[in-house]
């Protein structure tokens, strides 16, 4: 079993770390937890989306049910804690003396710098989950759907979700309804 020291010790480092915070933690936190044993990848990926539907901060969502998977009510308390933690201390820092760095050139450069790690962060872990999905051909036409949408018709995820999720229902009340009545 995990014990809540680990747990804190494991978030903290992914909470430092992480730059840009909720999708870019995706590739820590699998390297972190499934590498060592902690989680499956299906586990991992069931978190994933469930932290990604959730309301609230994606990064705090998957603490939260990570740390829940792992140790229960305490390992969800544990696991937000340590991956908040050094954020809000990084960033309490930063604002403290941000005013007398704001102009500075060198310090504008290093931003301008990290932007393209931020983006693999990014595409890493969704080129992960797609691979460990083994999406048939209707979840890539939802896939394709879904990003034609948002990208360029500017369609609001909220309305799509709310669709799928229609439509997920209404599908398996069919497939049940089918096999109750031995309909084909």
């Amino acid at each position: 079993m995990v014990s809540l020291w680990q747990i804190f010790l494991v978030f903290g480092k992914i909470g430092a770390f992480t730059i840009g915070g909720g999708i870019p933690m995706i590739a820590a936190i699998k390297s972190e937890l499934v590498e060592r044993g902690w989680l499956k990848d299906e586990d991992f990926l069931d978190i994933i989306t469930l932290a990604q539907t959730a309301p609230g901060l994606f990064a705090v969502n998957i603490s939260i049910l990570t740390g829940h998977k792992l140790r229960g009510t305490k390992g969800s308390v544990v696991a937000t804690i340590a991956s908040c933690l050094p954020p809000f201390l990084i960033i309490l820092m930063v604002a403290m003396f941000f005013t007398a760095f704001k102009d500075n050139e060198y310090i504008l450069r290093a931003f301008k710098g990290i932007r393209p790690v931020v983006v693999a962060l990014i595409g890493v872990p969704m080129i992960d989950m797609i691979k460990a999905t083994k999406m048939r051909w209707w979840s890539w036409v939802i896939v394709v759907s879904s990003m034609t949408l948002v990208c360029f018709m500017k369609v609001s995820p909220i309305y799509i979700l709310i669709c799928i999720i229609a439509v997920a229902a209404f599908v398996s009340w069919y497939i049940d309804h089918n096999k109750k009545t031995g309909s084909n």
